[in-house]
C-alpha cells in the first residue's frame, strides 16, 4: 500500500457523511414502510414497461 493513503473510519467526522437519526433511522428500518415503497417502485416500473411497449 502507499503511504500517501489515508484510512477513515466510517461515520467519523472526517468521513464525510451524516448518520441517520430518530425518523429516518424509523423509516429505514420499518417493514411496513418498506413494503409500501417496494410496491410503489414495483407500480411505477410496471408503468413505464407498458409505456415502452406501446
Amino acid at each position: 500500500m502507499s503511504k500517501h493513503l489515508n484510512h477513515i473510519e466510517p461515520y467519523s467526522p472526517q468521513f464525510g457523511t451524516m448518520m441517520p437519526m430518530g425518523f429516518q433511522k424509523f423509516m429505514r428500518t420499518c417493514v411496513l414502510w418498506q413494503i409500501v415503497r417496494f410496491i410503489a417502485i414495483n407500480i411505477r416500473m410496471t408503468m413505464l414497461i407498458l409505456k415502452s411497449h406501446h
